[in-house]
């Protein structure tokens, strides 16, 4: 056969595929009525399993994947199309409306914000890039942070989450799961990391050198061609000169920032150490009531997996069904529930779009735990 013989055949078979398609969709609604009626589950386990035995066991080898893979597909839509035509709680829906209607149209100028660290942080300047007038307040700790915003002693919180080249703030994420917030805003940031010590020092009288994990991670090929330098983590970069500029030593140094260096005095032994030039952290303000604010594009959400094949695939299909683009996925152990995750994401979505309101609100009802973070800009 012609090529243009082969593709008329195709769009036959694909006319007849779409009817039938229709016409599977339109009976999964009656399916849905019944299963309303009787108090049924959308999801039935054991005929998806049924199903997809049969249509590995129907098709020849070779293509026995492929037609399970579009049986599996099939299933998903349809029930996200039952799931559509169910009764959800709304409540998710009129927290947003709410936040939508109440927020102002400019975020704030000034404000009282809690950042971890001291002064001359990465996360102050990120408060400084987001407020121009703030109040801040220093906790040693990220928890610190979140415990002051969920009390009112701040109205928000500066966090960094993901490093472009050391990946998650993992200490950040697992605080997520104990805390109740709403992000408002988040920023990017880029990192530059210089080697800093006491005025007159000299790089090779260096024996210890202070910073964050993460910096030390992002300086990875600088501190190797170092051994003889021994290496000790502390909670912050800024801390981190401020204690060598504290010291009475002369062979310590810090990782940290070069507006640190004029803040605490210190000189520049080695510049731009990171291993990449192109070094970025996410940072996001949090608050305790939902704000939304004009132009918001990003959505963030958390929700618990059941420890079951296909489970993430179900979920990140409803996502791709409506078009929306997956920016992070980060999944983190929960304790004392052995081989059971939860999972973080965000995705480019809007709370102006009703589908996308709908899912959320599917979501919110299911069986799994979830908790819808916030939809905001990041800059």
């Amino acid at each position: 056969m012609e090529l243009t013989d082969c593709r008329k055949r195709i769009d036959e078979i694909n006319q007849e595929i779409e009817r039938l398609f229709l016409e599977r969709m339109e009976v999964s609604l009656e399916v849905a009525a019944y299963k309303r009626e009787h108090d049924l589950p959308v999801f039935d386990p054991v005929r998806e399993r049924d199903i997809l035995r049969t249509v590995r066991r129907r098709a020849p080898e070779p293509l026995a994947p492929y037609a399970a893979h579009l049986f599996q597909t099939l299933m998903e839509m349809s029930r996200a199309y039952q799931s559509q035509s169910l009764p959800h709680d709304r409540t998710l829906e009129q927290r947003i409306h709410t936040a939508l209607e109440t927020t102002p149209p400019l975020f704030p100028a000034d404000a009282r914000v809690a950042c971890q660290g001291v002064e001359g942080a990465y996360s102050q300047m990120a408060v400084n890039r987001l407020f121009q007038y703030p109040e801040i307040v220093y906790f040693p700790r990220f928890e610190g942070v979140f415990q002051a915003v969920e009390s009112g002693q701040c109205r928000y919180g500066v966090l960094p989450i993901e490093n472009s080249s050391y990946g998650s703030v993992n200490e950040v994420y697992d605080l997520m799961k104990k805390y109740r917030f709403s992000i408002v805003r988040g920023i990017k940031l880029r990192i530059g990391h210089h080697l800093l010590a006491k005025r007159g020092a000299r790089l090779d009288q260096i024996r210890e050198i202070y910073s964050h994990g993460q910096a030390i991670g992002q300086c990875h090929n600088f501190l190797e061609s170092h051994p003889e330098i021994r290496v000790i983590p502390c909670a912050n970069t800024a801390m981190a000169a401020k204690m060598v500029s504290e010291s009475d030593r002369d062979d310590v140094a810090a990782i940290s920032s070069r507006e640190c260096a004029a803040l605490y005095r210190l000189d520049v032994l080695s510049d731009a150490i990171s291993d990449s030039d192109h070094n970025y952290t996410r940072f996001i303000c949090i608050s305790r009531e939902m704000e939304i604010y004009p132009g918001a594009s990003r959505i963030s959400m958390m929700i618990e997996i059941p420890h079951r094949p296909g489970s993430l695939y179900s979920l990140l299909s409803r996502f791709s069904m409506l078009g929306l683009n997956l920016t992070k996925l980060e999944s983190r152990p929960i304790p004392g529930r052995e081989f059971e995750f939860k999972f973080y994401f965000d995705l480019e979505a809007s709370v102006y779009s009703d589908e996308v309101v709908s899912l959320l609100c599917e979501l919110a009802a299911g069986p799994d735990a979830f908790e819808f973070l916030g939809s905001y800009i990041e800059l």
